[in-house]
């Protein structure tokens, strides 16, 4: 399909839905891979090229902190881009993704809790299995192909950017280091030029983007985490409107947002799960199988999740806070609802914040995410293969509560 020369391209996730999440798949075969790696003869070769220092930095410390900064700012443009010109612009579409969000962080972090509440030590990994993988939910459903409604998939890109929203705020929040009082004002004071520019009208990217690596690098001395940076530099970057046109083809968001994504979807997120995903299970046993860690995230991301957003979807119908969208079955909710127990990227990277690059904890990290991840993948996977398509009855009660443009 040609766009018209007077009307922008579609934003990145609708183009992502499109062509069926193809940067999802392309994550999970990094994520494979490096799972193969570490199991093999070159497992010493894999964890001494990312030890290695690179200007003052661990290469998985630069990957960690600098590579992952793009993707949070094409986060941040998202979900700006969608609460003021998308599938979140107005109050009544928000409400039923935004509840299932809620719950899907809530219910997660509770059940890792309860598990791990005799290890006081490790509690600081609550937020674990709270993430969903928007790359990775929509790669299963791109496998399932026309078997899944497109209302399923506008749901899940509205929901996950909420829960991504929510992720941010509990990095923002919970996972900062010793602040540096200078540095923070240095932040602050980047950030507020890079606000008055946008006031001023000023759209040339290029007066952005300096600042941008000067607000990143601010952060990143600032005991803050420096992805953090990524977010609210692009809350910063104007979105240009024009009559007819909520999103101006010449936006600097827009123009920012289609550059980025080929890198972060090709390129950045790969390496993460790359660097992220290896762990040895040689020798691995019951015992290791049964840590609180591993336990928590696994039955966090699996059963938390399904439980805090199918929970959530079916009370507030039920209760009519919200309508169910159209031309879906509870059946097929409840599938989208196992997806959102992939937690892959965001989980990994809260895992790294909570317990460091190294360790048992870690490690048990990435086999409880890995596990809970697959397992919710593979449920939801056969739940919305062999879902029925819902009946003229049910069409008829239910409403659109977002609708794709």
């Amino acid at each position: 399909m040609v766009n018209h020369p007077n009307h922008p391209p579609p934003s990145v996730l609708r183009a992502l839905l499109t062509h069926e999440a193809s940067g999802g798949l392309v994550l999970m075969a990094s994520a494979a891979i490096a799972l193969v790696v570490a199991n093999s003869p070159a497992s010493a070769v894999y964890e001494a090229a990312l030890g290695r220092y690179v200007f003052g930095l661990s290469v998985l410390h630069w990957i960690n902190d600098a590579l992952m900064a793009l993707f949070f700012v094409l986060v941040g443009l998202e979900i700006k881009r969608e609460l003021l010109d998308g599938h979140l612009s107005l109050w009544s579409h928000r409400i039923l993704p935004g509840l299932a969000a809620l719950g899907g962080m809530i219910a997660p972090a509770l059940v890792y809790v309860a598990v791990n509440a005799s290890s006081p030590a490790t509690l600081r990994g609550w937020s674990i299995p709270a993430a969903t993988d928007i790359a990775f939910s929509l790669g299963v459903l791109a496998i399932l192909g026309s078997r899944v409604p497109v209302q399923i998939k506008v749901f899940l890109t509205a929901l996950a950017i909420i829960d991504d929203l929510g992720a941010i705020v509990i990095i923002a929040l919970f996972y900062g280091g010793d602040l540096s009082p200078v540095m923070l004002l240095l932040a602050g004071l980047t950030l507020a030029v890079l606000i008055a520019l946008n006031r001023l009208g000023v759209m040339r990217l290029a007066v952005y983007v300096p600042l941008g690596f000067l607000l990143w690098y601010f952060v990143l001395k600032s005991g803050i985490h420096a992805t953090v940076a990524g977010v609210l530099f692009a809350l910063a970057v104007p979105l240009q409107r024009s009559p007819g046109h909520p999103d101006d083809v010449h936006s600097p968001l827009h123009r920012l947002e289609h550059a980025l994504h080929p890198w972060v979807a090709f390129l950045v997120l790969p390496v993460f799960g790359f660097a992220n995903a290896g762990v040895s299970i040689a020798g691995l046993g019951l015992a290791d199988l049964l840590q609180p860690v591993t336990v928590g995230c696994m039955l966090g991301l699996f059963l938390g999740k399904q439980i805090g957003v199918f929970g959530s979807i079916w009370l507030a119908v039920r209760l009519g806070a919200a309508l169910r969208p159209a031309g879906t079955s509870w059946r097929q909710l409840y599938g989208m609802s196992l997806l959102c127990g992939i937690g892959f990227t965001m989980s990994l990277f809260i895992g790294l914040l909570a317990f460091g690059e190294s360790g048992a904890e870690q490690d048990q990290t990435k086999i409880g995410v890995l596990l809970g991840s697959l397992l919710s993948a593979f449920a939801g996977w056969m739940v919305l293969r062999i879902g029925a398509k819902p009946s003229e009855p049910d069409r008829a009660k239910a409403s659109l509560t977002i609708t794709g443009r």
